[in-house]
């Protein structure tokens, strides 16, 4: 898909159509999404503050990449909070970072658990709530919102051990800042954090009533195969875990929706539906442009329809890209 021809102005975001076609009544809202917010930016923050619902009934997934500050993240979420009926967050790499000059200097879970606390104080559903159900015009759908990290086994190709997998990331000059700002506290490893949050989400789903479907929503994605378009295959490392893969066959999924790859687009695997959602870095979205708007609709899905069996998955001429997680 292509960019639009006329990019906007330095500092200013491009104007994109809102979701759908138009206003709906009141009782018919959508279930948006979008991640990568990177409200930070100078550049960015007037996306943020654009963003609206078409209904008063709308909710909305972020799925990560607010901001690094927790000061930067309530303003972005409680403006959100304050706009759509229902805000649904799970935490980005950046959220997780602790930088020098934040005056909340946690780590680990200690931060992700200062997050959740911030994000209780704003009526926000976070990976640690029950799965609030959306009144879909089919009936109620649960919304997960998925807390997973990645444990280096998406490995840099040829490579056989996260060791490997990580020399050829540091002898390239592809390495995620999450290396240095990220820390797993009190886990030995980011990997051991993730196991442990695999394991638990798992755990969940499979207590989760088969009857109502799911929407899957993370920051990573659950399978290997989005990372296939970035121009480094050495990021994927810290894009994912293979524990993960056959969650939109094991459970009764409508969508998976994901950040973290600055390429958003939709795919298909297996006949589920994959939204990439992010918005990114304004060296990114000037170049392309947000041609299928700044917030994604997921249900009720308006798109084009799963591909037949073995017709691929769905669009892959897209901007590549290093990765969202720098």
């Amino acid at each position: 898909m292509n960019p639009p021809s006329d990019p906007a102005p330095h500092g200013a975001p491009a104007a994109v159509p809102s979701p759908g076609d138009g206003p709906r009544q009141r009782g018919e809202g959508r279930l948006l999404a979008v991640s990568d917010l990177h409200a930070a930016v100078t550049d960015n923050r007037p996306i943020v503050e654009s963003l609206h619902p078409t209904s008063a009934d709308d909710w909305l997934i972020v799925a990560g990449d607010v901001a690094e500050r927790p000061e930067e993240i309530r303003w972005a979420l409680g403006l959100l909070a304050e706009r759509f009926a229902q805000v649904i967050w799970t935490p980005g790499n950046h959220e997780l970072w602790t930088v020098a000059k934040d005056p909340v200097q946690l780590r680990g879970q200690a931060r992700y658990d200062h997050l959740v606390a911030l994000c209780r104080e704003l009526g926000v559903t976070t990976p640690e709530d029950p799965f609030p159900l959306w009144p879909g015009p089919d009936g109620p759908v649960a919304i997960a919102p998925l807390f997973l990290l990645y444990d280096y086994t998406f490995r840099a190709p040829g490579t056989h051990t996260k060791e490997q997998s990580l020399a050829v990331a540091h002898e390239s000059g592809i390495v995620c800042n999450d290396e240095y700002l990220l820390h797993p506290d009190p886990y030995p490893t980011r990997e051991d954090w993730c196991r442990a949050r695999v394991a638990e989400t798992a755990r969940r789903l499979e207590e989760h009533d088969r009857r109502i479907p799911l929407v899957l929503a993370g920051h990573w994605p659950l399978v290997r195969e989005p990372t296939s378009v970035m121009w480094y295959p050495e990021f994927a490392q810290w894009c994912g875990t293979e524990l993960t893969a056959d969650w939109h066959r094991r459970f009764n999924v409508s969508a998976v929706v994901y950040g973290h790859l600055h390429i958003p687009r939709t795919t298909w695997y297996d006949g589920v539906r994959f939204e990439e959602v992010s918005i990114g870095y304004p060296r990114e979205w000037r170049k392309r442009g947000h041609p299928r708007g700044l917030l994604r609709q997921i249900l009720p899905y308006e798109g084009e329809p799963a591909p037949p069996e073995g017709a691929g998955t769905g669009p892959s001429a897209q901007p590549r890209t290093t990765g969202g997680a720098s």
